[in-house]
């Protein structure tokens, strides 16, 4: 089974991506993500610094996959995604049909990203046809559905899942960083910059409830299925996406590799994954009920 580091979801400065990620090409990982996908606003490193750190790391013999973006909001996204399509040299992950396309009509080899809706065998034969490789599971896409698509008879591509870090739950064209700090998005001062692992969201009552990272929204707690590493490699699952946090990921990364050599259950430090499970993802605090989430406040 292998490890991949996923794309960074949160705005970091760009000395301290590079140091980062010239850290993690010596991590017992097989593949590094590289790439922004949640805004394109986050310019500390721009489309040509991540292929260039890309062609770089992938001289250390690991894979390197360019991520793209979950949402494309305007044309200069579109060349930007146009420019990590043509980089001559390395897969990259399609988050938007948009790059399917591009990496369609160009007849490349590509991998599916979390940010694709794939809920059927059908929609996998037609992005198969398309020249999709493998597939990062979203999280709606737990042990149920990997049944179904090994009963249907079909090619199947890798898959990989998420077993790390907070989940990706949903992109909005508005910034909810920006709204919290009563900022408008388009002179937000990328103040998302001032909270590497997002901010934390709480209900009116203190609990905590998401996280916000910039268009996106996250879980709260990690997600950690390094206890399930031996039921999702039974299931059809070959790597598993560890991603990136501000502090100790490289201890992340030994501990799922230790778990992976050793063939015994790791201890789950994090919260059981509910996409994987097929329960709800979030445990509910006792007293809640759906009128008092409705009412969240941000608590910086």
């Amino acid at each position: 089974m292998q490890l991949t580091l996923g794309p960074l979801q949160y705005f970091w400065r760009r000395d301290d991506v590079f140091k980062f990620y010239r850290a993690a090409v010596q991590w017992p990982l097989d593949t590094i993500y590289l790439g922004e996908t949640v805004c394109s606003k986050r310019r500390e490193l721009g489309t040509r610094d991540w292929i260039a750190l890309a062609n770089e790391l992938a001289e250390s013999g690991r894979e390197i996959v360019l991520s793209s973006l979950a949402l494309l909001e305007a044309e200069s996204d579109l060349s930007a995604l146009t420019r990590l399509v043509d980089n001559g040299r390395l897969r990259v992950e399609a988050n938007d049909i948009a790059a399917v396309q591009l990496l369609r009509e160009r007849k490349l080899p590509f991998i599916g990203g979390p940010g694709l809706n794939i809920y059927n065998h059908v929609a996998l034969r037609l992005l198969r046809a398309d020249g999709m490789q493998r597939l990062v599971l979203g999280i709606e896409l737990g042990r149920e559905l990997m049944q179904e698509f090994k009963n249907s008879g079909e090619p199947l591509p890798e898959f990989e899942a998420i077993a790390w870090g907070r989940l990706p739950l949903a992109y909005s064209a508005r910034c909810y960083t920006a709204r919290a700090l009563d900022l408008a998005k388009d002179d937000c001062g990328f103040r998302c910059i001032d909270y590497p692992d997002g901010l934390p969201l709480q209900t009116r009552e203190g609990h905590p409830f998401l996280t916000i990272n910039g268009i996106q929204i996250q879980s709260n707690e990690h997600c950690d299925l390094a206890p399930d590493i031996a039921e999702l490699q039974a299931a059809g699952i070959r790597l598993l996406r560890l991603y990136p946090q501000v502090n100790d990921m490289a201890a992340v990364v030994a501990r799922f590799r230790e778990a992976i050599d050793s063939g015994l259950p790791a201890q789950r430090i994090g919260k059981e994954n509910g996409y994987w499970h097929g329960r709800a993802g979030m445990q509910r605090m006792p007293g809640d009920d759906a009128p008092e989430l409705a009412q969240a406040i941000i608590s910086p």
